[in-house]
């Protein structure tokens, strides 16, 4: 929470999707998950599907995440007090984090002093006890490096962190490290490493740094993805097992024995030696590594291998593996042969994940969690009764964009948020009904899934069904209608009841949903009335079978939140219009207050391209072209009396248009003022619920209030002090209409976050002035990593004391904020 005299925030929900990179999850022994979202590090909770927090530090986007201890670990860590993180990221740094267990509270410990060249690819560690590890990074330039870390026994210290060895493995890419401690022989340790070729290399060294190559192993075809060491099992401490997977479709499993002294061992060169495998010395002890098993069963990639979690210092032998198959497997052998097979398969029903790229065993081994190409998670949970009956079940997990989020917008009544962004898709996220304190939010639909990157969005205000209006990377405005199935779901949520859309109402609407177009650019309705049997496609179905189909659509209604091949084909809406008029790709959408019309603009460079469209709604007719701007017009927004259109362009202009309607229902248009507001770029406006005041942000790290006087001409009344980075959003609300006092949030383009509580006061001399005072500045930890696109404030009556924030952002995120006022 982040407090002040006036005001308390409060954080309700984050939703983001995970970057699509191989080791980018980890589950800890706390419980808990780390993924990278963009440049920001997401931590979120098995148990309640919800991410808990993000930690901004990172400049560049994080390919990894390591917890100390990992699941792997979990067994020696069970009374922490304090649980530390490593993250990687593009740019090479890494950056420990510590998370105390009984607050909750998170610090950035250290950066870790020597960075790599390049882009982190993968952490490995290894916890020699509870204070004490040994962790290994590898770099896409080939270099990996050693590390020993030592936590704080007393609250007071510092944890300390070395550098062991630095190596260069290889001239390409190191992809996966794995380390371990060799058999019988403490203070002495194997890293196994692969990359970009078929081989495995093996190093060992001691506790104090330096590693030497010891040898090669050599079975696999195509490149290493994954490698992971078991612990020593109690029947055989003499021996460990190393488990590969590869782009050659194959799992291997390697035993690591001990073989006798080196003076006492000595070696036949024989073709049985051959086949047995390479063997090296270590300390005092000679090792031999030999094939143990090779598992066939994956139909593509296999992204990753782990070994399940010791339970009770006892290790399993049970492999976990995904692959861009879009399947995770459970290996294990058989009791009587000894044979390892494969007794579990999850995932394979899936159209919607294009495969995944990891797989992760929890601490206690009864839940694994893969992530896929969509950035998406998928979590199973084993809810059978015994060891023998296994039953693996689907479970809820937090879910969000992969790309940056362009625009959000509140329905009408504030029950439910929308979203769009670069990944192509538009989101619908809503707090779900539960018997819990909190509000759990979740992802309810994904109403459109598209071909293209989406910039802009509006939901159509008034009566009626719930629409929308968004615009892509394209010329064309698209018009959306919620299907039944959604009005039905949307009874589950916390909004609940009716919302702005009342039961006898929707009886009127015939389509249950939509299907997707083959190119994935329009959608087609599913009616209520048609046949259940699956439509013949291309007259037969000869000749195009070939082509992976899109899985005909079944839309139902939720009575809890769905899962990602739900969200993915079955909670589309329909496509009910197209507005054709824009030269250039969508840039800016908005819908008055009233739902009569919608405004658009596109990008562009000159004064023709620059126009605004007015389309009529219902008709969807346009009904106006407004010229003013010479550059892409960024932000629009109508008054909240519908008589005034802002805009505010690339240009550093605004505009206020007058919209006036004549009897028989024409619009008519004039351009009443045209100001050069700022010296850069304007990002975004916001007008002021309870008059004719408005205000602009810009690329200059200004935010200017500005208000239309009785002669209609505009005047500056405010600039708010100047702001640390770039102004990118701004959003009014108002918070009592007898003193004309509100609210403006603050986005800013290094993701921070500011409320500002301003005051208007019109009087016959003087005209409009204002006075605006701080009344909070969010913690890093609550805001955005990267800039804030957009700033909404949830529809609510006058004069409440909780207000509600919503914002998005180039960090992949969707936040939800309660301010107390």
């Amino acid at each position: 929470m982040s407090k002040n005299t006036q005001v308390e925030a409060k954080r309700v929900f984050i939703g983001a999707g995970c970057n699509r990179v191989v080791n980018n999850v980890s589950w800890g022994a706390s419980g808990l998950v780390s993924f990278g979202a963009q440049n920001a590090v997401a931590i979120f909770c098995p148990k309640t599907a919800q991410i808990l927090t993000t930690l901004p530090g990172h400049k560049a986007s994080v390919n990894c995440t390591h917890w100390l201890p990992s699941a792997k670990f979990a067994f020696k860590a069970k009374h922490l007090d304090r649980h530390y993180l490593l993250s990687g990221d593009t740019d090479g740094v890494i950056i420990l984090w510590e998370l105390s267990t009984k607050s909750n509270n998170w610090r950035h410990v250290l950066q870790l002093p020597q960075s790599h060249k390049k882009g982190v690819t993968c952490i490995t560690a290894f916890m020699c006890s509870e204070t004490n590890a040994m962790f290994a990074s590898g770099s896409s330039d080939g270099v990996v490096n050693v590390w020993d870390v030592s936590f704080p026994s007393k609250p007071s210290e510092e944890c300390k962190v070395s550098c062991l060895d630095s190596i260069s493995a290889d001239s390409k890419a190191i992809v996966t490290l794995s380390l371990a401690e060799l058999p019988q022989n403490p203070g002495r340790f194997a890293l196994a490493m692969g990359g970009l070729d078929n081989k495995i290399k093996l190093y060992c060294g001691e506790r104090t740094g330096k590693f030497t190559s010891v040898c090669e192993l050599k079975g696999h075809t195509d490149w290493i993805r994954s490698l992971d060491f078991s612990l020593p099992r109690e029947e055989t401490t003499n021996s460990i097992m190393l488990v590969s997977s590869s782009q050659d479709k194959v799992i291997r499993i390697w035993k690591l024995v001990l073989v006798g002294d080196v003076g006492s061992w000595q070696r036949e060169i024989t073709l049985a030696s051959y086949i047995e495998g390479p063997v090296f010395v270590s300390g005092r002890f000679t090792y031999q590594v030999s094939v143990e098993s090779v598992l066939i069963g994956h139909e593509d990639w296999v992204y990753s291998v782990e070994w399940q979690p010791p339970v009770d210092h006892h290790q399993p032998l049970s492999i976990l593996s995904a692959s861009m198959d879009k399947t995770m497997m459970i290996w294990r052998p058989e009791k009587k042969t000894g044979v390892w097979v494969n007794v579990v398969c999850v995932g394979e029903l899936s159209h919607c994940a294009l495969g995944f790229y990891g797989g992760h065993w929890s601490p206690d081994s009864v839940s694994i969690l893969a992530h896929g190409y969509g950035g998406s998670f998928h979590l199973w949970r084993n809810v059978g009764s015994s060891k023998e009956s296994e039953n693996w079940q689907m479970q809820k997990v937090p879910s969000g964009h992969f790309a940056a989020v362009t625009d959000i917008t509140w329905a009408r009544t504030g029950e439910y948020l929308l979203s769009v962004s670069h990944d192509q898709t538009t989101r619908v996220f809503s707090s779900w009904k539960s018997d819990e304190e909190d509000e759990h939010w979740h992802e309810l639909a994904r109403p459109q899934v598209h071909g293209h990157d989406i910039n802009c969005v509006a939901m159509v205000q008034g009566k009626g069904n719930h629409r929308f209006v968004s615009g892509a990377e394209e010329k064309v405005v698209r018009v959306f209608e919620a299907p039944l199935s959604f009005l039905k779901t949307l009874k589950h949520t916390c909004a609940g009841g009716e919302g702005s859309f009342p039961e006898n109402l929707q009886a009127d609407v015939q389509v249950l949903g939509a299907n997707m177009s083959a190119l994935g650019l329009s959608q087609k309705p599913i009616y209520l009335h048609s046949s259940s049997e699956p439509l013949e496609r291309n007259g037969g179905g000869e000749g195009l079978e070939t082509f992976e189909t899109v899985p005909e659509a079944a839309p139902v209604e939720l009575k809890e939140p769905p899962i990602e091949d739900q969200l993915a084909f079955h909670t589309l809406w329909p496509e009910s219009h197209k507005l054709y008029g824009h030269g250039n790709e969508l840039f800016s959408l908005c819908c008055d207050h009233n739902g009569s019309l919608v405004a658009s603009s596109c990008k562009a460079q000159s004064a023709a391209m620059a126009e605004i469209w007015l389309w009529e709604v219902g008709t969807w007719k346009a009904v106006g072209r407004l010229q003013s701007h010479s550059l892409t017009v960024t932000h629009l927004e109508f008054s909240y009396d519908d008589t005034l259109l802002l805009s505010v362009s690339r240009d550093r202009h605004f505009s206020v248009f007058s919209i006036q309607r004549t009897d028989d229902g024409e619009v008519s248009h004039k351009l009443m003022a045209k100001v050069e507001a700022h010296k850069r770029i304007i990002w975004a406006c916001s007008w002021n619920p309870y008059g004719h005041q408005f205000a602009t942000s810009s690329r200059d790290k200004t935010v200017k209030i500005w208000s239309i006087e009785k002669d209609a001409h505009v005047k500056q009344v405010l600039a708010l002090p100047q702001f640390g980075s770039s102004v990118t959003a701004v959003a009014w609300t108002g918070l009592d209409q007898k003193e004309k006092s509100g609210c403006i949030a603050v986005g800013m383009e290094s993701g921070l976050i500011e409320l500002w509580n301003i005051k208007i006061k019109e009087t016959e001399e003087e005209g409009t002035t204002a006075t605006a005072a701080l009344a909070l500045r969010l913690e890093p930890f609550m805001c955005h990593v990267s800039a804030v696109n957009r700033l909404a404030w949830r529809p609510t009556e006058s004069n409440q004391s909780l207000l509600r924030l919503t914002s998005c952002g180039d960090d992949n995120c969707v936040r939800v904020f309660d301010f107390k006022f």
